[in-house]
């Protein structure tokens, strides 16, 4: 198939190098397209910098791309001056040759789970693979901090096992793949889990009242309110945890009446 490798870490993270060597490995036509610096928190933004801008409806722009080699890896690699879902799109409309028919995007360093997935650029891109005629796959390392050493090895043996089930799947299917930081010895033996999304991430955000021109931010560690089954919960305990993600959809709620006029 053909493969699209992306990120929300930069085209520089060894992360994303990790994603297309497994993709290779698994004899995948690969592209390789990602942010010429990091877009962490960039959900599904189709912001570009240093470019020209589209000012007005039916104008043009100018989106900044530079061809450049990563060592040890044969597969075209492009340095975009833009946010991982708008590279996403830019390949759907064939920007780096035949579009996609999968969207790896990461490996991303920190896991991305529960409904703060929202805001998650590695995620973005995924889901705007989904939404263009092709699959997603988000996959993130569950690396705590800065000082902590990522297995990045660990991640890619995962994926290579969850390559195969996002190739089977139809189009528009997009997974979220989150791995335990662990040794590479102990990923032959790592289960892999579906689970539902936890109601927060691993940080939860709480916002107080504006002062002196300022607003405070608070970060909280919510771990000990994880629901039991969570993707959050399960990946704590040691367990990969996969789940299948829906694109922007209508939803079932009505918020008129039947008979109410149009």
């Amino acid at each position: 198939m053909r493969v699209l490798v992306t990120n929300d870490d930069g085209f520089d993270s060894p992360g994303l190098h990790a994603l297309a060597r497994v993709a290779i490995a698994a004899g995948h036509d690969v592209v390789i397209a990602a942010p010429d610096e990091e877009a962490s928190g960039s959900s599904a933004s189709i912001t570009a910098h240093d470019a020209y801008a589209v000012t007005a409806a039916g104008g043009r722009g100018r989106i900044r791309v530079r061809e450049e080699a990563i060592v040890g890896i044969a597969a075209p690699a492009h340095r975009v001056y833009a946010a991982p879902a708008l590279i996403a799109l830019l390949a759907a409309h064939g920007s780096f040759g035949p579009a996609p028919d999968i969207v790896l995007s990461g490996i991303n360093r920190g896991a991305n789970v529960g409904h703060a997935i929202l805001h998650s650029g590695t995620v973005g891109a995924a889901l705007t693979g989904g939404l263009n005629d092709g699959r997603g796959l988000a996959v993130s390392l569950a690396v705590a901090n800065a000082e902590e050493h990522p297995h990045w090895g660990t991640a890619s043996a995962i994926v290579a096992r969850v390559l195969p089930v996002i190739a089977a799947q139809p189009i528009g299917i997009v997974l979220n793949l989150n791995v335990p930081n662990i040794d590479p010895a102990g990923a032959a033996a790592l289960e892999l889990v579906e689970a539902p999304l936890a109601r927060f991430g691993i940080v939860h955000t709480t916002v107080t009242e504006p002062d002196d021109g300022h607003i405070d931010l608070a970060i909280a560690d919510p771990s000990a309110r994880f629901d039991t089954g969570t993707d959050a919960a399960l990946l704590a305990a040691g367990a990969a945890t996969i789940t299948s993600i829906r694109p922007v959809v209508e939803a079932e709620h009505r918020v008129l009446s039947p008979d109410a006029p149009p």
